[in-house]
């Protein structure tokens, strides 16, 4: 499984920013289409993480897993330590809507979270990522708003549970309502736990959107970053985000600050290049803000 990642050209040495205070980690949705080619899988994630790229943080996407069984996990948690890796999240998707209308289908998707809660704590992360969805889109105020009830009731029961096992939860902008800033940052005001807050990602907003102002409302509750990209230049830097901007933006909310999570996890999604050159060249460039 690993020898096609031999050919990869080696990553030039880093050239690190005095006084850089973040660390970067690589959600492991870069690499989705090598693992769903079989050129690699979530347990060789680790090792490739490190080996490859000489990153030490990972970030596990819950539908890339092969068996989510104690035994898997146990052999998981093995290649983690072997490589030297910490765990920094779980992005978790397919386990229901947290905002269905429907008090039980809610609930039933805040309980089915559960055990990525428990797996995060095995693992050593210190978050889950979910999802704000409803099984239909509010487009009312009105609608919008009993949308937001049944979003703080469901989160509130999951982030309950995750606080007794020192988790945190997160919504990424995500598509749908949830790459609204103003409504996603409403949610966070509803619920008010300390363990409940916000991944901004850099790149999903709809069209004519600002994204660095969007990102800089949703700055204030976070609890990582996704630093979404898809192309960059000769000069190194991405085509198509101001990203030297959005990393201000992200150290002007003290993000890092205090002994919290200060993890940038690269999400490359780009087409020009492959999954290993984006995630090398966007590796390249967060090395500059790197402890």
């Amino acid at each position: 499984m690993l020898a096609f990642a031999a050919a990869v050209p080696g990553i030039s040495p880093a050239l690190r920013a005095q006084n850089g205070r973040f660390r970067t980690s690589l959600a492991e949705w870069s690499l989705h289409k090598s693992i769903r080619s079989q050129m690699m899988t979530n347990l060789e994630f680790p090792q490739i993480a490190k080996e490859q790229f000489g990153i030490s943080g990972i970030e596990f996407v819950n539908t890339l897993w092969e068996a989510p069984t104690q035994y898997y996990l146990g052999r998981l948690k093995a290649n983690m330590k072997k490589f030297g890796v910490e765990g920094v999240l779980i992005m978790c998707d397919g386990e229901g809507s947290m905002g269905h209308s429907e008090q039980k289908e809610r609930l039933k998707a805040a309980d089915l979270h559960r055990k990525w809660v428990d797996y995060a704590a095995e693992l050593g992360c210190h978050a889950i990522r979910m999802n704000m969805y409803a099984e239909k889109e509010a487009k009312t105020e009105a609608e919008i708003g009993e949308f937001l009830k049944c979003c703080q009731e469901s989160f509130t029961r999951i982030c309950e549970y995750a606080r007794q096992n020192g988790i945190s939860v997160a919504i990424e902008n995500h598509g749908g309502l949830s790459s609204n800033p103003d409504i996603l940052t409403r949610l966070m005001k509803m619920v008010n736990l300390p363990n409940f807050g916000t991944l901004p990602d850099f790149g999903n907003f709809p069209k004519g959107v600002d994204k660095h102002e969007a990102v800089s409302k949703l700055m204030p509750y976070a609890k990582a970053v996704s630093f979404k990209c898809f192309e960059f230049g000769a000069d190194g830097k991405e085509t198509t985000i101001d990203m030297d901007r959005m990393m201000q933006i992200v150290a002007k909310a003290g993000y890092g600050e205090g002994g919290k999570p200060n993890w940038i996890g690269i999400e490359y999604e780009g087409t020009r290049m492959t999954e290993f050159m984006g995630v090398q060249a966007a590796k390249r460039f967060l090395d500059r803000y790197s402890v």
